[in-house]
């Protein structure tokens, strides 16, 4: 058996652009996809604090380490300046479990990473 638990979590992030005509995804800048461990095509939940909108898609590497860009048909459901939580998953089996940490990085206003935990808070 295994337990979708949060692997990488990107909390507070500003969202820098919004890309209709794109086929889809989130760009992540270099910097912030080293530090939070995200993998290019790994599935993630997008939180937009502003609206409240909740929607998945997939990472793709930026190439300015600190932007976020929203792209495809879901740049609709967010604005330039919003703030974020990207989450990112992984199946662990119950041996894994005990190995537990996830990464979380807390960003600024220009995603800049203030601090790096590796603990959920609740």
């Amino acid at each position: 058996m295994t337990f979708q638990m949060v692997q990488s979590k990107i909390h507070r992030a500003t969202i820098t652009d919004a890309h209709l005509d794109y086929i889809g995804s989130i760009t992540i800048g270099k910097k912030l996809i080293k530090a939070s461990g995200l993998l290019l095509g790994q599935k993630v939940d997008i939180v937009d604090i502003n609206n409240g909108e909740r929607f998945s898609t997939y990472v793709i590497i930026g190439e300015d380490d600190n932007e976020i860009k929203i792209n495809g048909a879901a740049a609709r459901k967010v604005q330039v300046g919003d703030l974020c939580i990207i989450i990112g998953y992984a199946g662990l089996d119950k041996e894994e479990l005990a190995h537990y940490k996830p990464n979380v990085v807390l960003v600024d206003e220009k995603n800049e990473i203030t601090q790096i935990v590796h603990e959920l808070k609740g």
